[in-house]
């Protein structure tokens, strides 16, 4: 029988102190791993990484807040330390969007920066600040035969993120699940491939020396699609899989999933502006919400405008649109006013652009923007900018999102703006949570009882 070659010889290993020795064959062992991974089929690849989550979700829900806050800063500080590294894989990333004016959207929503990878430390940290939810109860109240019965947060368990584009997903989502006592099984688009997976190896090392157990901070590392679609049937390793991308991710955890989901779905949100109203917020707010980050999924993508107002907003609004390469798409009136806009196709109302285009349509009054947001929005996010009271409570109350606004702009529905500190997403789903979905939303509750030798007459 052939011996197995080492993968790190002594000659290696010579002239170098104790720490790089140790890194070598540190790095040794990962290639074998990785070696006999490539052997495995999907379905066994899975069942070994999945068993792994699964056995480290026993020991990571009990851990004290303390000892993950620990975890946590070490990640945040690890991230920043492996800046070089990150940005060189986000490149080999980057490097298939070149000169595809047609996908520069995605391109930005890839892209890393020294910036953003900071932004990514800092999240952790204002993570690490937060109160941790586990444990948490609302009381407890005594039956009439003296059990005593409570409830208790705790973590769901094993929670499976699929996602497209963005690389601070896989910060974001590894924090907040840690922090709220979860495993993470993270699988990013393939267009992120090397971003995701150098942020994930960075972020599981520092956690496993801080005492967090291998396996509950997981990256699911093939990029083939039919490694989606049993992840998606693991229901013996995963508690819920959260989606965060567009229609056709959507489309195949709706049609494969037999896990429940909580969808994070496309964001077509709109601003009404409405008849009695201060125009220069109204512009000011439009053009924040459509401009400040275009790419992303509460980026304003249709301006509702009220008849009476549209002559004296949208002129001065398209001067500063015009300014900042918008592509703005109207109705007919609005094609009268703004000379500058293409006539909007019936296709654009209701078009998640993700992108400096807007459409724009002049309307009658709030019912009928109702009328248009109930037809073409995603349930997302909506706003209204008004001085009347009654309108903008009457907008509150019947319009359907996960978040309704009045006088902001809809980039601030974001876990952040909302102290909620970082999101795993904003749930478009009715049932469990809807919204920027903080740390409670990342547990469930249990019931504790407390008897004293109690039987059921």
């Amino acid at each position: 029988m052939e011996e197995k070659k080492e993968s790190v010889s002594q000659a290696d290993l010579e002239g170098l102190d104790e720490s790089e020795k140790l890194e070598k064959e540190i790095d040794g062992l990962e290639e074998e791993v990785l070696e006999e991974e490539k052997e495995l089929t999907h379905e066994e690849y899975l069942e070994i990484t999945l068993q792994k989550a699964k056995d480290a979700a026993r020991s990571l829900s009990g851990m004290i807040a303390m000892k993950k806050n620990a975890a946590l800063l070490a990640m945040a500080e690890r991230l920043e330390e492996s800046e070089e590294a990150l940005l060189e894989a986000n490149e080999e990333d980057l490097k298939a969007f070149e000169g595809d004016e047609s996908r520069a959207a995605m391109a930005d929503r890839l892209r890393l920066t020294p910036e953003r990878i900071a932004d990514m430390a800092k999240q952790i940290r204002e993570i690490a600040k937060l109160r941790d939810p586990v444990g948490e109860s609302k009381g407890f109240w005594q039956r009439p035969n003296g059990m005593r019965v409570g409830r208790v947060r705790v973590p769901i368990g094993v929670i499976g993120i699929i996602y497209e584009s963005r690389p601070n997903v896989t910060a974001d989502a590894a924090a907040l699940c840690l922090k709220s006592g979860n495993v993470c099984v993270l699988r990013g688009g393939s267009e992120a491939l090397h971003s995701n997976k150098a942020i994930a190896k960075v972020l599981g090392e520092a956690a496993q020396k801080s005492g967090i157990p291998d396996g509950a901070i997981t990256f699911i590392d093939r990029p083939d699609r039919e490694v989606v679609l049993a992840l998606l049937k693991s229901d013996q390793y995963i508690d819920l899989i959260i989606p965060r991308g567009g229609d056709a991710l959507m489309k195949t955890v709706n049609e494969h999933a037999t896990i429940p989901v909580i969808k994070h779905d496309k964001g077509v949100c709109h601003i009404y502006v409405d008849s009695d109203v201060d125009l220069s917020m109204a512009q000011r707010i439009s053009f924040n919400a459509k401009v400040q980050r275009p790419s992303t999924c509460n980026a304003m993508e249709t301006l509702l405008v009220h008849e009476n107002v549209a002559k004296n907003l949208l002129p001065a609004l398209a001067e500063e649109f015009v300014g900042a390469n918008v592509e703005m798409r109207g109705c007919p009136k609005t094609c009268k006013i703004v000379p500058e806009a293409k006539p909007a196709q019936d296709e654009d109302f209701g078009q998640e652009f993700l992108a400096l285009i807007v459409a724009i349509k002049v309307v009658k009054d709030i019912d009928d923007a109702m009328n248009h947001i109930h037809q073409f929005g995603s349930r997302h996010t909506e706003t209204i900018v008004t001085n009347d009271y009654d309108r903008a409570l009457r907008f509150l109350r019947e319009v359907d999102a996960g978040a309704v606004m009045v006088n902001a702009s809809t980039r601030l529905n974001d876990g952040y703006e909302f102290g909620l500190g970082a999101e795993i997403g904003i749930s478009t789903t009715r049932i469990h949570a809807r919204g920027p979905m903080g740390l409670e939303d990342l547990t469930c509750s249990k019931y504790l009882v407390y008897g004293t030798g109690q039987i059921r007459e």
